[in-house]
């Protein structure tokens, strides 16, 4: 196992926790300013990143005028589109659920590749494809606690993984020309910075000093190592392995989110949740692993 191979298991241990940590932070830190003060603290750091990792005596692709329209495009869907179902999806169902969602990525990666033309699905993977989202059916359309509220988080919690997949398979290209930190630093800085100007007013009427110290901690461990660590992982892998093998990392991320929200938050892991999480995981398995 390589180095790299541990940063991925350790992004997937992170991402399963933010699970339970936003869910806990947001019991008295609104919705809206929890997303926009925790993007503008990994957006400084990434910036910061960026200017001391510059290597002066290194001369460095320059980055075009095709190469800024395609930044901001990945921009506005991987973080500004995301962030905004990821935090309102995470909200408004459980842990489990949204977990479980979040965990089919490798499979709208896949498919959206084989779209963009980097790869070919062959039978046993579609195959795997219908037995994964069959298990979404079991983890999101049935249950005792199945209802509205819960339908619109799981609908958000979807449109995230949608948007994750684009930014994703869409940074292909771009990742051969420059390095991980500038693509994720500059795509990260465009989509927040919309989020933040777009919900500006909403923050003028925010009671800050209602929110308390163990959140304020909450929200900036989830920017420094959910957005900063993880992100430049994520895109490292993306870039040294390929989306394929990177993304097999996202198998374990609803394991890792039950097992946090049951301990720390006593959330109950269901029948439904089981079926449907063995089901996704096989049709993972069966994607990832079928040759082409």
């Amino acid at each position: 196992m390589t180095r790299l191979d541990l940063l991925l298991l350790l992004m997937i241990l992170i991402w399963g926790t933010n699970f339970s940590v936003v869910k806990v932070a947001l019991r008295d830190f609104p919705e809206i300013p929890f997303n926009a003060t925790r993007l503008a603290v990994a957006t400084a750091v990434f910036l910061v990143a960026i200017r001391w990792t510059r290597d002066e005596a290194r001369p460095r692709p320059v980055v075009t005028r095709t190469d800024w329209i395609e930044l901001f495009f990945l921009g506005l869907v991987g973080t500004f589109l995301y962030q905004l179902c990821f935090v309102a999806g995470v909200r408004r169902t459980s842990v489990g659920n949204g977990s479980l969602i979040v965990g089919i990525s490798p499979i709208v990666i896949a498919v959206m590749s084989a779209m963009a033309g980097h790869e070919r699905i062959s039978l046993l993977r579609w195959v795997g494809v219908l037995m994964a989202l069959l298990g979404l059916y079991f983890v999101v359309g049935q249950g005792v606690e199945f209802s509205p509220q819960t339908l619109r988080g799981d609908l958000l919690m979807l449109g995230g993984v949608f948007c994750w997949a684009t930014y994703s398979v869409g940074s292909q290209s771009i990742l051969r020309r420059h390095s991980a930190l500038v693509v994720i630093g500059f795509t990260f800085s465009f989509g927040a910075g919309m989020y933040v100007l777009m919900m500006v007013p909403t923050l003028m009427d925010v009671k800050w000093g209602a929110v308390s110290g163990f959140s304020w901690f909450l929200m900036v461990a989830s920017a420094l190592f959910a957005l900063n660590l993880s992100y430049w992982i994520w895109y490292t892998g993306l870039k040294r392995l390929g989306g394929s093998r990177t993304s097999v990392y996202s198998y374990l991320t609803p394991i890792v989110a039950m097992i946090v929200a049951a301990i720390w938050l006593g959330e109950p892991i269901s029948g439904n949740q089981i079926a449907g999480a063995a089901a996704i995981f096989a049709g993972l398995l069966i994607t990832r692993f079928t040759p082409a």
